[in-house]
């Protein structure tokens, strides 16, 4: 195995000796949470002022292991530092989500999505075994037969069964370009049926495909972006500067071809946030020219966003201006293929938001995970939109909308923002009797939040 440095074992160990200090410190009776000051989550998050887990020690690539295809990564370990340790290898994660700040514990512990997902599946597929620090303040390593129902339980229980501290994955070779397809539909049947051939075959037009993804910008314009993978050198194009990725989808018809470096591909939404740097300006040709490049990232834009929550900046401004405040509106879900279009008719004739990501997922094998109980060997579609709509006739009026539309299609809806659920409906949707026999093994003295009160009554 290639150690990264040569000092990455101890560093590991001396973290993980700190993150037990810092959880032996916390008062028996106190809530345990993480000491984190930055989150990629969208839920409101009380502010806290007690003691937290210190993580400080558990964000490094601890070892690659060319050979095997796999690494050993602490569980604050970025994407973006991950994938700058494995591509020098030629390899990458199955799985890499947009944004580089995102953590693979955090990922796991979530759920992260890419375009390699329709052949990939989810972050948490790819793991093959990893430390956690459970509520009991014990560290045990869970695989599929060693602690194995907290394995299983593990993805989309967002820190409430505990953290993980070491996570062994699966890595998968990569080429140094990537040669990109953006086809382009009129009508969005058209668009899933195209998505579902690739999916089920594998490739388009007699040519295999290594990612797919696309884009939604109204019902009379949607495109999929296909990707495959190449060695041959030639110009690529930079999305980090003046152009914009997103834009650079849209033409008038047929097919558009374009070229990117594997890791500027990987990271190819993350300068723009998708679309959502707009909103601050970014796009704005004589803004963006004066924008420093290096806060065009999503981690920039984050505390922008974090400043607008604490200070309710965004809404003093509607006021100001006559205006009604604004609901934010912020999800990823996933609906069956066969739904997709009747969702994407619904959603773009109901919620004024665009554009809108696609991204198709399939679950690699038969392996059960409760907390996110979607079909194996069924294609899903992951839609994420992101923006503000005008406050309803109620508070969240337009996310509790969404997810009935979702439930009545036989869909599933992350938990990173904001969530309206019952306790009978959210138990019957992400793991119920389950999730709390785990809890309990877990966690007997309830010093994590439980599922339900961290995802939904936490506004």
């Amino acid at each position: 195995m290639s150690v990264v440095s040569t000092d990455a074992q101890a560093v590991h160990a001396a973290g993980v000796a700190r993150l037990l200090d810092s959880y032996r410190a916390i008062e028996p009776t106190a809530t345990v949470r993480l000491a984190k000051p930055t989150s990629n989550l969208f839920r409101a998050r009380p502010r806290n002022t007690g003691k937290g887990l210190d993580t400080s020690g558990l964000t490094n690539v601890i070892a690659v292991d060319p050979h095997a295809s796999t690494a050993d990564v602490a569980g604050m370990c970025t994407y973006e530092d991950l994938v700058a340790a494995t591509l020098p290898y030629g390899l990458a994660p199955l799985v890499v989500p947009q944004l580089k700040t995102i953590t693979l514990g955090g990922a796991v512990t979530g759920l992260g999505i890419e375009s390699t997902s329709f052949r990939n599946g989810l972050p948490h597929e790819s793991v093959i075994e990893m430390d956690i620090l459970t509520g009991a303040g014990e560290i045990v390593t869970a695989s599929r037969t060693s602690h194995s129902e907290l394995f299983h339980s593990f993805p989309n229980s967002y820190g409430t069964l505990g953290y993980s501290t070491r996570l062994r994955i699966e890595l998968e070779p990569v080429t140094p370009f990537v040669e990109l397809r953006h086809l382009r539909f009129h009508r969005l049947a058209d668009l899933v049926a195209t998505m579902d051939r690739i999916i089920e075959t594998g490739g388009l037009d007699g040519v295999k495909i290594d990612y797919l993804d696309g884009v939604v910008f109204s019902a009379e314009e949607s495109y999929l972006c296909v990707g495959i993978k190449t060695t041959t050198p030639g110009p690529v194009s930079d999305y980090t500067g003046q152009q914009i990725y997103y834009r650079s989808i849209q033409h008038a018809d047929g097919q558009k071809h374009d070229r990117l470096t594997i890791h500027d591909y990987l990271w190819r939404w993350d300068t723009d946030w998708f679309w959502c740097s707009r909103a601050f300006g970014a796009q704005n040709p004589r803004i963006r020219r004066f924008w420093p490049r290096r806060y065009r990232r999503s981690s920039f834009y984050w505390k922008l966003i974090g400043y607008d929550q604490r200070f309710n900046i965004a809404d003093r401004i509607e006021i100001r201006n006559g205006r009604p405040p604004r609901e934010r509106v912020v999800q990823d879900i996933e609906v069956p293929l066969e739904r997709c279009a009747e969702f994407l008719t619904w959603f773009l004739q109901n919620i004024p938001i665009e554009p809108i990501w696609l991204c198709p997922l399939r679950l690699r094998d038969d392996t059960s995970w409760p907390l996110y109980p979607i079909r194996p060997h069924h294609t899903y579609v992951n839609v994420g939109f992101w923006s503000s709509v005008p406050v309803g006739p109620e508070p969240g009026h337009t996310n509790k909308l969404i997810e009935r539309k979702v439930s009545e299609l036989e869909g599933h809806k992350s938990l990173y923002s904001d969530a309206f659920y019952s306790p009978e409906e959210f138990d019957h949707l992400y793991g119920g009797e389950t999730y709390k026999t785990v809890k309990k093994a877990y966690d007997p003295d309830s010093r994590l939040l439980d599922l339900y009160s961290k995802a939904v009554q936490r506004r």
